[in-house]
């Protein structure tokens, strides 16, 4: 039997450290210009072992959806904190991430030994929280907070595809790609796009040039 890496890394923090409850966080839907930047906080049981789980990314939606249920089972608790258009416009993407790895460690119904943090630098007070750079392939708690938030994010969005078909936001999920912006330039912006990105900064002044 191959021995699971993300799981191992837990298990590793948890001897290091000296701790048993582990929360991972991670946040889905930064880059995208439309659509709620989602993050999740997740405490995994300590004995869940699953291989299946790995950074969302590197996961089809059919795998992605299929892990969904069976993670949040697994949990001890979870929490999701969505922030729309206009909130990620006002603090920018990244504060909008850290904003959002704080508020869904506070929201989570147990406190957490110790908090693992894709990517960003933490301070919460009373709570140690550690920095993974590319954790969500590192940890296994942070992977299934990373699947939790992309699943979570992606059904928004294709709840806005039957609301706007025309942009075609359940192939694209409100990122930055050549036919999203194509899109947009046809059809107009819309309140779920982020005013402060540059491919609708250009096409919004474009437009003022009429």
């Amino acid at each position: 039997m191959i021995e699971n890496p993300r799981y191992l890394f837990d298990q590793k923090i948890r001897s290091e450290y000296k701790v048993n409850l582990i929360a991972g966080s991670d946040e889905v839907g930064r880059g995208a210009m439309a659509g709620p930047i989602v993050v999740v906080s997740a405490i995994l049981k300590p004995e869940y072992n699953n291989s299946k789980i790995k950074d969302s990314k590197l996961l089809n939606e059919k795998q992605r959806e299929e892990l969904f249920e069976e993670i949040k089972e697994n949990c001890i608790s979870f929490s999701i904190c969505e922030y729309d258009s206009k909130f990620v416009d006002e603090f920018n993407p990244k504060k909008t991430s850290q904003i959002g790895m704080i508020d869904s460690i506070k929201k989570l119904d147990v406190k957490p030994d110790i908090c693992l943090i894709d990517g960003e630098n933490i301070e919460l007070e009373g709570y140690q929280c550690i920095q993974i750079i590319k954790g969500d392939n590192l940890s296994l708690t942070i992977a299934a907070a990373s699947i939790l938030a992309k699943v979570y994010r992606d059904r928004i969005m294709n709840n806005y595809h039957i609301k706007y078909p025309e942009y075609n936001f359940i192939k694209h999920k409100g990122y930055c790609t050549i036919d999203h912006q194509q899109r947009v330039e046809q059809y107009g912006i819309l309140d779920i796009h982020r005013f402060s990105y540059k491919p609708i900064k250009f096409l919004k002044e474009k437009q003022n040039e009429f």
